[in-house]
């Protein structure tokens, strides 16, 4: 059984935004990401972790969630590794550019 080897962070909100009418919550995009991202490489190589940028848990989610908030980021933001990935409405083919990048094959 393969080891977990990558966390992928989703910041948004619970609140759609105005402009985000008919997109899916942050929280909504976290979910869907996770069981692409398991039907792809399976469900033990990446776990997706939904972080409301309101109330972040860490310091590390504190600071970032501070930085969306601030910066006027679009959520959800996706971060691997401390880098933003997409903004807004992700698009999974950039999601696994990403992973692909840092050596995770599909």
């Amino acid at each position: 059984m393969e080891d977990l080897q990558v966390e992928i962070c989703v910041y948004g909100a619970e609140q759609i935004c105005p402009s985000c009418v008919n997109l899916p919550s942050s929280r909504e995009t976290a979910e869907w990401l996770q069981a692409a991202l398991d039907r792809k490489y399976g469900s033990r190589i990446i776990r997706v972790r939904y972080i409301d940028i309101h109330q972040p848990e860490g310091e590390k989610e504190k600071s970032f969630s501070k930085r969306v908030i601030e910066e006027d980021l679009w959520y959800p933001v996706v971060v691997i590794q401390d880098q933003i990935v997409a903004e807004g409405n992700p698009k999974l083919k950039d999601i696994y550019a990403a992973l692909e990048k840092i050596g995770i094959a599909g």
